[in-house]
């Protein structure tokens, strides 16, 4: 399972950051690539809320459907993306090298990090100390690497761009938060409330309502307010639902929990969209790719921590107490929303200043 998992991410490595790059080289700069980013972020808040819910129900009938579906599904896409997905010169370039020093670098610094963080609660200090210096070692190995290759996985000079490293940095603490606090809603739902995978993926298809609000509510808010004040309000948003989750018992009706799903997704579709636009704003077309990858990896990266963070904190709250655990977990989706709404309003001030 696990190394199916690991060949899942790097197809998704692969495809993510070229679809980005397709669409923001494909419209020029303005508001046509603004609409072309928002409606691409709808599509896939879409397909992340009808794969909670068909996950679900396949769930229901077995488990390994989860993987095999969506293998058949890709296959289908496979053919029409053939014909469909235009080349381009730099498709077709043969003598790029790829630097294979920095790509196994930043990758073990990174599953370190998330390992030493998801194992603190199991494992002692020294060993977590270790883990996560290890960790940290190898990721300024990556840079002094990436400063050194002729053709650098991560070309350095392009994190002078302070807009593009906020958006980073707001998109990983977005992730954390809202991957950390799925992780712990379903937990809550399955294992506390006995509820099925079905229930639970239905108690949580509210936040689809992103898929609708993306391409068409967000465009309007960019257009009169900007990307940088409509990212602050959905990180906010994000805060609130979260709080909004912390008096659940274990009674607590579903309706209770119906604000935090559709606040959830409405911040979703302010902060996603946007964040991506933001991300690859006055790059050079040539890096387009880098710029979506290295968001796409700060979404990625920030899930993990959320993830290992989350169950560090249930895990260590103990198993007397699994609805104490959950809201004690809690504190992670709320503190790196907080976090992410600071940088967000700090590149917000910086903007208000020029």
């Amino acid at each position: 399972l696990i190394a199916a998992r690991f060949v899942a991410g790097v197809a998704a490595a692969v495809m993510t950051p070229a679809g980005l790059s397709i669409i923001t080289t494909g419209f020029e700069e303005g508001p046509q690539r603004v609409q072309a980013l928002l409606v691409y972020s709808g599509t896939a808040a879409g397909g992340f809320s009808l794969g909670l819910v068909l996950g679900g129900l396949l769930a229901e009938v077995n488990w390994r459907l989860v993987l095999f579906v969506p293998a058949v599904l890709a296959l289908v896409i496979l053919v029409p993306a053939v014909r469909l997905i235009p080349a381009t010169p730099a498709e077709r370039a043969t003598d790029r090298r790829v630097d294979v020093p920095g790509a196994v670098t930043i990758t073990g610094a990174i599953m370190l990090l998330v390992l030493g963080i998801e194992r603190a609660a199991h494992v002692s200090v020294g060993w977590t100390t270790a883990v996560l210096a290890a960790g940290l070692a190898l990721l300024v190995l990556f840079v002094l690497i990436e400063r050194r290759s002729p053709a650098p996985l991560l070309r350095l000079g392009i994190l002078r761009s302070g807009p593009l490293v906020r958006a980073n940095l707001t998109g990983l603490l977005f992730a954390a938060a809202f991957f950390g606090f799925q992780f712990i809603a379903v937990l809550y739902l399955q294992e506390l409330r006995g509820w099925s995978s079905l229930q639970t993926s239905l108690a949580m298809l509210a936040i689809g309502a992103d898929a609708v609000l993306a391409p068409t509510l967000t465009p309007r808010l960019v257009t009169r307010f900007g990307n940088a004040k409509v990212i602050l309000g959905g990180l906010l948003l994000a805060v609130l639902s979260y709080v909004l989750f912390l008096p659940i018992g274990t009674d607590t009706v579903y309706l209770a929990m119906f604000p935090t799903m559709l606040i959830l997704g409405l911040s979703f579709a302010l902060a996603y969209g946007p964040l991506t636009i933001v991300a690859t704003e006055g790059v050079d077309e040539n890096e387009q790719g880098l710029a979506g990858g290295l968001l796409y990896t700060s979404f990625q990266f920030g899930a993990a921590l959320g993830l290992a963070a989350s169950t560090a904190v249930i895990v260590a709250a103990g198993e007397g107490d699994p609805l104490g655990a959950y809201r004690a977990a809690l504190a992670v989706p709320i503190a790196a929303a907080v976090l992410a709404a600071a940088f967000s309003a700090y590149g917000l001030r910086k903007e208000s200043l020029r």
